[in-house]
């Protein structure tokens, strides 16, 4: 298991909903297996992070700066939502912006799309969290962060790119393609993913950037996956039945989420 689904994993072990708390959640093998393809080099692709004094991290510390008073508030609470990505509840994340019900039982290829192209965009970001071993914000600044429970992880860990957010943009790209009639909504509840990640004080804004360049360059390598390219369909039909039959996520939660998106 890579060190992004490591850290995955252990934010699910510590996630503050109950179901989560019994043991590690089941990370699916993604779709970009050895012998295929591989994923895209993080390495490659990406600048190396901001240097002191440079523009890009003045830029990043007053992102960070400005994001402060939200803790403890209902988008500090949604930050830590975001930050777990177990299974099922992962699973529900853009429910709202699709405007459908997500899960196992209702949409069982949708939920493994989801569930598979997690695990290649968090590995992709493997190679250059190595290289950069960027401190994250919280280490910085001497702040709470929103998950302390794996705090000590993290400080292990490299902020340089976000591998949430390169999971979450690669949701939102794949999920434009599902749903091309709720892409902009889609789209900006992708954007939100990530920036919960700088309300978490657990990334810069530069690395929730990167991310989201390499979030894009997975989805771009799993088109030539066939086996991906058959869920994909199969996914959006599922949709399709589902906006038919008039089933939507429950009201009063997409809308307290809507509000809650517009605070930052």
């Amino acid at each position: 298991m890579s060190k992004t689904l490591l850290a995955l994993s252990l934010i699910a072990i510590v996630s503050f909903t109950p179901a989560f708390a019994a043991g590690p959640p089941d990370v699916t093998v993604g779709y970009i297996q050895q012998g295929m393809v591989p994923l895209p080099d993080s390495r490659l692709l990406l600048p190396a992070p901001p240097g002191k004094d440079s523009a890009t991290l003045t830029a990043d510390e007053a992102v960070s700066l400005n994001a402060m008073p939200l803790k403890g508030g209902k988008r500090w609470e949604l930050a830590i939502r975001d930050a777990d990505l177990s299974f099922p509840a992962a699973a529900d994340t853009f429910s709202c912006a699709l405007n459908v019900p997500v899960s196992e039982k209702q949409t069982p290829h949708l939920y493994t799309l989801l569930h598979r192209s997690l695990a290649d965009a968090a590995n992709a970001n493997d190679a250059a969290k190595a290289q950069y071993n960027r401190p994250r914000p919280f280490l910085v600044n001497h702040q709470p962060m929103c998950t302390p429970d794996i705090e000590r992880f993290l400080k292990g860990s490299g902020s340089y790119p976000s591998g949430h957010s390169a999971i979450g943009w690669a949701w939102a790209l794949i999920l434009s393609e599902v749903a091309p009639q709720r892409s902009d909504v889609i789209l900006r509840r992708g954007l939100a993913f990530g920036e919960s990640r700088i309300v978490c004080n657990v990334h810069w804004q530069s690395d929730v950037a990167q991310g989201r360049i390499m979030g894009a360059s997975v989805v771009a390598r799993l088109h030539a996956n066939d086996e991906f390219q058959k869920d994909l369909a199969l996914a959006r039909k599922e949709v399709e039945e589902l906006v038919k039959k008039g089933m939507a996520p429950d009201s009063a939660a997409c809308t307290a989420e809507a509000e809650t998106l517009r605070l930052w």
